[in-house]
């Protein structure tokens, strides 16, 4: 089922920073995102691994203030009394990991239909204001693609073990161009 056949309506995306209030779904949203992917490209018991269940509101609060976190958020659509969150994205922003992706999720459906580079956009831009010299991400087989078409190279293939299944990915990076203003 193509993304477009999933919304029922015309989606306005707007951008905005991480407020714990979306915690909730951002943690649905990361189950849901994995739980779709195609058992092609990594099992059922890769996917159960990964995601047995939605972690809690507190892990993810957490996880995403420790950090520097966006959201894309559907105003044609009220959850909760807040328009409803369509994906998230999060940057280490601490010394040794400072430039680490952390996550990338878009929700089932919404994927296709640019979320996942508006929230890519968005954190680059602000790396670039932090005059961040590179960013370098931990890549899944499927988000590979995304930050091909952002310029990161591929370092090397990666492996992660998660309650005894083996996930392949790529360590990816990229330089980032930062503008000198001339004094």
């Amino acid at each position: 089922m193509s993304s477009s056949q999933m919304l029922s309506h015309q989606p306005q995306f707007s951008l905005i920073p991480y407020r714990a209030c979306y915690a909730q779904s951002v943690s649905q949203i990361f189950h849901d995102a994995i739980r779709y992917i195609d058992d092609d490209v990594y099992s059922i018991e890769q996917k159960q691994a990964w995601s047995p269940k939605p972690r809690s509101t507190y892990h993810w609060n957490k996880r995403l203030t420790r950090s520097k976190a966006w959201l894309v958020v559907d105003e044609a659509k009220i959850e909760g009394g807040h328009p409803k969150c369509c994906g998230f994205i999060n940057v280490e922003t601490h010394f040794n990991n400072r430039g680490y992706i952390d996550s990338l999720y878009v929700h089932p459906a919404y994927q296709h239909c640019g979320v996942g580079h508006k929230l890519y956009e968005a954190m680059e831009e602000w790396a670039l204001e932090q005059e961040y010299p590179n960013l370098t991400v931990d890549a899944s087989l499927l988000s590979k693609w995304l930050f091909l078409s952002h310029g990161f190279k591929v370092q090397h293939k990666s492996y992660q073990e998660k309650l005894g299944q083996i996930f392949m990915g790529f360590l990816m990076s990229k330089t980032l161009k930062l503008t000198t203003v001339p004094g």
